[in-house]
C-alpha cells in the first residue's frame, strides 16, 4: 500500500512527563573485539518497564570527512514525540560514531578518503558489520531493567532506516514494529544503488509483521521513484508494510522528515495503534 499525505503546519508539542536523560558507554564484545558503544536514553520518570524504542542513525553524507564521525546523534523533536506517548527511547551508535569506540568502517572504499563506495562487495560487507552492532547492543539495551520487552520496537533514520527493516528480518520474534524514516544504504549518486538497497531491504521480507515506511519528496540521496521501487521490491519478496509519502515546507529537504512530526504524527500514531502500542499523547 502507497499512500501520500501533505503537511506544512507546525506542531507545538507541551505538558510532556518527566523525561530523564541518559548517556553511557556499554561494554560489548562484537567480531571478537571489546569495545564501548555510547548510548543515549531518554526515559520517563519511574522504575518501568517502559514500552522502548530504539531508534538508530545513518551515515555522514559522502563519508568524507572524519570529523564528523563522532558527531552525535540526538533528533529531539522524534524523541519529545515518543516521549510524550510514554515511550523511553534509546540511541546507540555503531562502532566509530557518536562517541563509540572502534573503527567506524561501513562500506568504505579501498581508498578512505573517497568516503562509502558504490562497489557491492565492499558496501554490503559494510551494512552487515553494522547488522552486527545492533544485533549485540539490542541485546544489552532489553536487558536494562526499563525496558519491557513485550512492548519493544525498532526504528532509524536513513542508513538507520534501512537497517531498521533488514535487523527486523533476523531476529522476526522481537520488535513489534519496525519504522523506516527515508531508509537507504547508498543514494542514488551510486549507478548500484537499486542493487544495493533492494538487497538489504528484501532481507527484512523475513520479518512478517507490518512495517512502516515514511518518505519526502525533495530527497536528495533517494527520490521517491527510488523508494517506491524499493518498496515494491520489499513486498515482491514477501515484505508486508505501507509507504507513506509526505511534502516538507518548500526549500526543506525531504530527508529530514523525521525532525518534522507535524507531517506523519496521524500516520506513526495509527500504525502504532494498529500494533497494540502506545499512540495517543498523554
Amino acid at each position: 500500500m502507497t499512500i501520500r499525505s501533505k503537511a506544512v503546519l507546525v506542531l507545538l508539542f507541551a505538558g510532556f512527563p518527566a523525561v530523564a536523560q541518559e548517556r553511557a558507554m556499554v561494554p560489548l564484545t562484537i567480531d571478537g573485539e571489546t569495545v564501548r558503544l555510547a548510548t543515549i536514553t531518554h526515559k520517563p520518570a519511574g522504575a518501568g518497564p517502559f514500552p522502548i524504542l530504539i531508534f538508530h542513525h545513518g551515515s555522514t553524507g559522502r563519508g568524507i570527512d572524519p570529523s564528523i564521525f563522532a558527531n552525535v546523534y540526538e533528533p529531539r523533536p522524534l524523541i519529545d514525540w515518543f516521549a510524550a506517548r510514554g515511550w523511553a527511547v534509546v540511541l546507540p551508535s555503531r562502532r566509530g560514531r557518536g562517541g563509540s569506540e572502534g573503527r567506524y568502517d561501513e562500506g568504505f572504499a579501498v581508498d578512505r578518503a573517497r568516503g562509502y563506495s558504490c562497489d557491492p562487495t565492499l558496501s554490503l560487507p559494510g551494512a552487515e558489520r553494522a547488522l552486527r552492532d545492533i544485533d549485540v547492543v539490542t541485546e544489552a539495551i532489553l536487558a536494562m531493567p526499563f525496558a519491557d520487552r513485550s512492548r519493544f520496537i525498532v526504528g532509524g533514520q536513513s542508513r538507520g532506516g534501512i537497517l531498521t527493516i533488514a535487523w527486523s528480518g533476523r531476529r522476526p520474534g522481537q520488535p513489534k514494529a519496525a519504522i523506516n524514516f527515508v531508509g537507504g544504504w547508498m543514494g542514488t549518486g551510486c549507478q548500484t544503488a537499486s542493487t544495493i538497497n533492494t538487497s538489504l531491504f528484501n532481507r527484512g521480507a523475513a520479518f512478517g509483521q507490518p512495517t512502516i515506511w515514511l518518505y519526502g519528496e525533495n530527497d536528495p540521496y533517494y527520490p521517491l521513484s527510488h523508494s517506491r521501487a524499493n518498496f515494491a521490491a520489499f513486498q515482491a519478496a514477501g515484505g508486508k508494510g505501507a509507504f507513506h509519502e509526505f511534502t516538507p515546507a518548500q526549500g526543506a529537504s525531504g530527508h529530514t522528515i523525521s525532525s518534522r512530526p507535524a507531517l506523519w504524527s496521524t500516520t506513526l500514531e495509527a500504525y502504532l495503534a494498529e500494533r497494540g502500542l502506545p499512540a495517543k499523547s498523554r
